[in-house]
């Protein structure tokens, strides 16, 4: 099973704005200046300075469809839930539609201050807002501990909150709904692979905007869609060539699926890299491994197991899936690698920054 080391929810009380505005001073040009994007390719702010920089809590209306067959079901199988999240915005004052955005989904472990909430910090220093998602806190009653979240709150769940999440944004007055980037880490970027799809794009924000690009970090390569158009969107995926829990034959094929879809896809493989190497911890093993498990998205949106043809409906049939293709599994390494973390965060910085540099097309009324 999927799994990683679980920090709180948010920086420690009393933390306020002033460290980041002293910060993003020192480090970010004023937010209605004219932006270079290409020094998101450059080295980023240390990350030490950002621990105990906290965001603004906010909350928007989302939902807790089970499977992409549950979108847009019923309030028994697509229960509205109240999305939770963080919101870091640069300092200063912005021009109407001015700043572009990043939302960001966490993994398994929840959100973790050396990871989500610190990329936040960066990523505002730099003139960028950022959406730190949290879907755990959103759900805690479909469970607290470890297993529990994982077989109650599933990735579909988290793409709703990511769709209703970018519908938010579109209402701040300073963000541009059409430069908004979806990165999800590990449990976060299964889902953020899946938000490319098509059909749940269109299924979970059938009007525009929908995400200008998509970043996986270290996700498992663990599900293919039948239907594999996708909404046109770029993604770039990176992967640790050690890491034993994403498979990069079965990456290469969903990437190949992508580019068959509609999407440009870039798959960067960091040499003796092992999962989570944005963490806090050194390395050591953790978990039970996924990368056996086979899952197949059909048009309608069920689930189904490859391995044994087992639909998957719910917390039960999920448990029963996940359980047998973990059932020989062993744990898997994590590892902090900083030379790792420089290198990944240039190559996100020049995706974001193509993206980010676009001149946007005229909205529609």
């Amino acid at each position: 099973m999927i799994q990683e080391p679980q920090s709180p929810w948010g920086a420690p009380p009393g933390q306020s704005f002033a460290a980041l505005a002293v910060l993003a001073f020192l480090l970010a040009t004023p937010g209605n200046a004219a932006v270079s994007w290409s020094r998101l390719a450059e080295p980023w702010p240390d990350p030490g300075n950002f621990r105990n920089v906290s965001g603004i809590a906010v909350s928007w209306p989302s939902n807790s469809p089970f499977t992409p067959e549950h979108i847009g079901a019923g309030p028994g199988d697509n229960p509205p839930t109240p999305a939770l999240g963080s919101l870091y915005l640069p300092p200063g004052n912005h021009a109407a539609r001015s700043l572009p955005a990043v939302v960001l989904l966490h993994g398994s472990g929840g959100v973790l201050s050396m990871r989500e909430l610190t990329y936040a910090a960066q990523l505002s220093a730099m003139g960028v807002a950022a959406l730190v998602v949290d879907s755990f806190s959103a759900r805690r009653d479909r469970g607290t501990e470890f297993l529990e979240r994982i077989l109650n709150i599933t990735e579909t769940m988290m793409l709703a909150d990511a769709y209703s999440g970018l519908a938010f944004l579109g209402t701040r007055p300073e963000i541009d709904p059409d430069r908004v980037v979806l990165t999800g880490f590990s449990y976060g970027a299964m889902a953020t692979i899946y938000a490319l799809y098509a059909q749940i794009a269109y299924r979970l924000a059938p009007s525009e905007p929908r995400f200008a690009g998509h970043v996986a970090f270290y996700g498992p390569c663990i599900a293919r869609f039948e239907d594999s158009r996708t909404t046109g969107a770029p993604l770039l995926m990176l992967l640790g060539g050690e890491d034993a829990i994403t498979d990069e034959r079965h990456c290469a094929e969903i990437a190949d699926d992508l580019r068959i879809g509609g999407s440009q896809v870039e798959m960067i493989v960091y040499a003796g890299a092992v999962h989570q190497w944005d963490g806090a911890f050194a390395r050591r093993p953790i978990g039970r491994n996924l990368r056996c498990c086979s899952l197949y998205v059909e048009r309608d949106g069920a689930i189904r197991d490859l391995r044994t043809g087992l639909a998957m409906t719910g917390p039960l049939s999920r448990k029963i899936i996940l359980g047998l293709c973990t059932l020989f599994a062993g744990p898997y390494p994590i590892g902090r690698d900083d030379h790792v973390r420089a290198l990944s965060n240039a190559d996100w910085g020049r995706f974001l920054s193509r993206i980010f540099a676009r001149v946007p097309p005229p909205r529609r009324s």
